[in-house]
């Protein structure tokens, strides 16, 4: 069953076109991850998911509901998003902010229970940022900040999760940490995940198939081992890489282009041209 479906989905900004007719099917339980070059129409194309873009030209269905049919609380109940650019409270603290995970959960006129409460340190425990509880959000890292912000979305208990680059300001290691929680969580609650990435290594290594987008199009799709090529990237992200088979799929490895070396340059130069 697909979780998500879109047909024919247009999106435009003045006389410019973001998403040029895309059709897509996400299937339930599934990870995938959108890449593409700067520009390509990844974040609008989650961010219209979400319900967050309109007007738009198609259909976007989630749970084979239209997203524009669903109510703002109904969707959140649906959809959970960890945005690039967040707007986050001023003097927030890092518990309230991540508490607002449990709002469409909560009625109208009641407030988080004793379990909402215990529910949401324990993921911050889970992110690593737990004894950050009580400080202001506009205080932490960039790193620090993703990873609340992280805590909120999934604490939405949402069966459908977009990660808008969800590794923006981590470490190696807390990018590698917050990709296997989001996989875990996945695995236990049967998840749908979408991602943007731009480590196209990292998007290879978690997501069961890849989405390529360039210039608002769908330009290629598949597995990892089909779309991260060295002919696929050097075509749509003009990219000199090596694509080196490692133990969990590819890893793709920048490479320099060679400069020319004209007289008189390099090492070779000779005592009196120094």
């Amino acid at each position: 069953m697909s979780a998500i479906r879109i047909d024919g989905l247009v999106v435009e900004l003045g006389d410019h076109r973001i998403l040029d007719g895309i059709d897509l099917e996400v299937a339930g339980g599934s990870w995938l991850s959108i890449v593409g070059p700067n520009g390509a129409g990844k974040t609008t194309l989650v961010r219209t998911v979400a319900g967050l873009v309109k007007p738009h030209a198609g259909r976007v269905e989630v749970d084979g509901v239209p997203t524009h049919a669903l109510r703002a609380r109904a969707r959140a109940r649906l959809l959970a998003l960890v945005p690039q650019t967040p707007v986050i409270p001023v003097g927030v603290s890092v518990l309230d902010y991540a508490l607002l995970g449990r709002t469409p959960h909560v009625s109208y006129f009641g407030r988080e229970t004793a379990a909402d409460v215990a529910a949401c340190r324990s993921m911050l425990e889970q992110l690593g940022v737990a004894e950050l509880a009580g400080r202001p959000v506009e205080t932490l890292s960039g790193g620090e900040r993703q990873r609340v912000v992280l805590a909120r979305a999934l604490l939405q208990s949402a069966p459908i999760v977009l990660l808008d680059e969800p590794t923006t300001a981590l470490d190696i290691g807390h990018q590698q940490d917050v990709l296997e929680l989001v996989e875990q969580l996945r695995h236990e609650h049967g998840l749908t995940v979408v991602s943007t990435m731009h480590d196209l290594t990292l998007a290879g290594l978690f997501a069961d198939e890849l989405v390529l987008l360039d210039a608002g199009r769908v330009a290629e799709r598949g597995p990892a081992s089909a779309v991260l090529t060295e002919a696929h990237l050097r075509e749509h992200f003009g990219a000199r890489v090596s694509v080196l088979q490692g133990v969990d799929g590819p890893v793709v490895v920048p490479a320099r282009i060679p400069r020319a070396r004209g007289p008189g340059s390099g090492p070779e130069r000779s005592k009196e041209a120094r």
